[in-house]
């Protein structure tokens, strides 16, 4: 156990907040983890039924030496917890219009000879985007990732590096000046979507994300991302912090003083702590777990003027067969609208009758997340925030869900009548089970 004065709480043991209790009891302060689910991980959720392993949410693991840092500050090895297996390629991309393919990799040169295939005035234009890419990386990763923009004047000083870059552009119309070809335009543009950014909006400062993955590979625990959460867990409690399960936390009063203290309450106990850290959906954390202190009203009224990124619907399924000669681990397919359908995601009042899909197939790179012969997935369809749209997802659910595995049928050929088991997640999941402000699924919008 830390031997020290400091106490802290970490308010969910998502993978943000797990990284933060580890730091924390590293350093040797007194750290408890309060979970309101039954489980450690947050989003990274796991659901067991009938031999299937489904991890709930994040799947892409893209810089492992974050991960291996946590382990360092104790002496230990991220190795000796979990074992992280490559992915290759990185996604496979579909077009339902036209049955293109594309296979996204860190490999460089086979990226350049898919695109060569289609146009040499786009190979020469991507070899251009990865040079761009990569400066992009330098000043908004590698220089700005740990600078903290607290101040309106914090983001004034980078303002020259960022204009440079012109960062003002979104990360589809930096794309576009770079190759004409849609399908390639798509596939190097797509990535701010899994951080819950349009990429017709979203600043090119995300078009790192391929570089990083290019640097550093993508990658999966074995045995699911669960597997990840329990290696961390694990850390942290033989570093002596305390996670309580089931335990939310009901509020948070701030006693002001000599030495300021937190008073957290949850399941009907309080206990004072020196700090808090809420890696918790932030207009939840000032809204509801500080709701009565004057101090947060304004920034949960600002947070409400705010733009949120889109909602989810999240379907998981198994089947009695495993497909895995027809897909890749993780598979973007595209529908027939790009920008029009992002528009309707983002800013429609309804949900779109045509979807884009993100698949994922773990028991590709790892056959044990299934039974024997037969195939785990989820796929993750976006979908307008309850802000927007005003939908009745109970109602809406199982049709939604029918619609989703028809869409996947050219890729999984007669897949719905292999589904033997399957569950799903809404907005309303998002917004009753996880707090999020308006079923957003990836908070405020970047």
């Amino acid at each position: 156990m830390a031997d020290s004065l400091l106490r802290a709480a970490v308010i969910g043991s998502g993978f943000g907040r797990l990284a933060a209790a580890i730091r924390l009891q590293s350093a040797g302060v007194a750290t408890t983890i309060y979970e309101a689910r039954d489980l450690p991980g947050g989003r990274a959720y796991v659901y067991q039924d009938g031999g299937y392993t489904f991890d709930a949410g994040p799947t892409v693991i893209t810089a492992p030496h974050c991960l291996e840092e946590l382990f360092e500050l104790s002496g230990r090895k991220l190795s000796d917890y979990v074992e992280l297996m490559p992915v290759t390629p990185f996604y496979r991309l579909h077009w339902l219009a036209d049955g293109d393919q594309f296979d996204y990799d860190g490999d460089g040169d086979a990226m350049l000879r898919q695109i060569r295939a289609r146009s040499e005035d786009d190979a020469r234009g991507y070899q251009r985007f990865r040079d761009y890419a990569e400066k992009v990386f330098d000043a908004g990763y590698t220089k700005l990732a740990s600078t903290p923009f607290l101040r309106f004047w914090d983001m004034v000083k980078v303002a020259p590096q960022l204009g440079k870059l012109r960062a003002d552009r979104s990360v589809y119309g930096t794309v576009a000046r770079y190759v004409k070809d849609e399908h390639v335009r798509q596939a190097l543009s797509f990535h701010s979507l899994l951080v819950g950014g349009n990429p017709f909006e979203t600043s090119s400062i995300y078009t790192l994300i391929h570089h990083l993955e290019r640097t550093w590979g993508v990658w999966f625990a074995k045995g699911g991302t669960g597997a990840l959460v329990r290696g961390l867990v694990k850390l942290f409690t033989e570093l002596g912090g305390t996670i309580e399960l089931s335990t939310p936390v009901d509020g948070i009063r701030v006693e002001d003083g000599p030495q300021v203290r937190h008073h957290v309450t949850a399941r009907g106990a309080t206990r004072a702590y020196d700090l808090v850290v809420s890696n918790a959906d932030v207009h939840s954390t000032y809204a509801k777990l500080y709701g009565e202190e004057p101090r947060a009203r304004p920034m949960t009224k600002k947070l409400e003027r705010a733009d949120w990124s889109m909602s989810l619907f999240v379907l998981y399924f198994g089947t009695d067969q495993s497909y895995a000669d027809k897909i890749a681990h993780h598979t973007v397919v595209f529908g027939k609208r790009y920008k029009e359908l992002l528009a309707e995601i983002f800013h429609g009042d309804r949900v779109p009758d045509d979807m884009s899909l993100y698949l994922h197939a773990p028991h590709v790179t790892d056959p044990s997340l299934a039974p024997p012969g037969h195939g785990a997935f989820y796929v993750l369809s976006p979908v307008p925030h309850l802000g927007h749209a005003d939908v009745d997802w109970n109602a809406l659910a199982p049709r939604y869900a029918d619609r989703v595995l028809e869409t996947l049928e050219p890729l999984l050929p007669n897949l719905r009548q292999h589904v033997t088991t399957r569950r799903w997640v809404t907005p309303f999941t998002f917004r009753d089970e996880l707090a999020s402000y308006h079923g957003a699924a990836f908070s405020v919008a970047p």
